[in-house]
């Protein structure tokens, strides 16, 4: 069980890292001396010396320090902090810019209806794609799914960029993705799964390591900024040259592939 899986690990988190402050140390100590943190924490958890309702109060205390880590860019990406990730034939003059957060609902069934004809339109040049990652939705509902999901898909994407496609579009199969009130997406274990189901992925040790290790998880914090960023207020949000793409309300994104040819056809002509 990776620390980030464990409240009692969770618990010791926030603790080192008020120790750790006090002595101005590094925050990397803090990554290497949770696990046997963890166990003499879950031992007094198990003897009652914990209550419930101290590790719920902490349960934050991992992602707010994950704040201070050391940031690891994955493979294709740019930008200063590798937020930019631009994946396409590089002689596609338009971009699709595709905003989502992996707990979202909507998301997948945006992937499972429309996901196949992006993919494919992608393929031939029609349009590159930037993706941008949200994590929202663990703030709205409570958890760390997103943020958790978001690191996992830096670990695909410094794979390679058809190992992030695959995944994050294994990610949103009604097979894998979790009502967004689950939270099931901050299990590592589960995540692994998922990307048993990925050629590239599967069995990869390096992946896994990362996944386990939260070696992106503060790029995805870093990652998720650039929606607040943009004003964007709910996802699944597609936009093109500045304008955003809707489906037959006008309001929201398009969710049939006849709704997405529509407003595709009308952006590139316009």
């Amino acid at each position: 069980m990776s620390k980030r899986n464990s409240q009692a690990a969770k618990t010791a988190a926030r603790e080192r890292l008020r120790q750790e402050r006090e002595r101005q140390a590094k925050r990397d100590k803090v990554r290497r001396q949770l696990i046997v943190a963890a166990s003499v924490v879950g031992v007094l958890a198990a003897a009652g010396g914990i209550g419930w309702a101290v590790v719920q109060a902490n349960k934050p205390a991992y992602w707010e320090a994950a704040k201070d880590d050391r940031l690891v860019k994955p493979a294709n990406t740019t930008g200063k902090d590798g937020t930019t990730i631009v994946i396409g034939k590089s002689s596609a003059k338009k971009t699709l810019v595709m905003y989502e957060d992996p707990r979202c609902p909507v998301c997948a069934t945006f992937e499972q209806a429309v996901g196949p004809t992006v993919k494919k339109d992608l393929d031939a040049g029609k349009f590159k794609i930037q993706y941008v990652g949200a994590t929202f939705l663990d703030r709205n509902l409570t958890g760390e799914g997103s943020k958790n999901a978001l690191s996992a898909l830096g670990a695909a994407l410094n794979v390679s960029p058809e190992a992030f496609l695959e995944y994050k579009s294994a990610m949103y199969a009604k097979k894998w993705h979790p009502a967004e009130t689950t939270d099931e997406f901050k299990d590592d274990a589960y995540l692994i799964k998922i990307a048993d189901t990925v050629p590239a992925l599967k069995g990869n040790a390096a992946f896994q390591k990362a996944v386990k290790e939260g070696t992106y998880d503060r790029w995805a914090l870093e990652e998720s900024k650039i929606f607040e960023k943009d004003g964007i207020s709910g996802t699944p949000t597609l936009k093109m040259d500045g304008k955003t793409l809707t489906g037959a309300d006008g309001k929201t994104a398009p969710m049939s592939v006849a709704e997405f040819n529509t407003a595709l056809d009308g952006v590139l002509k316009g």
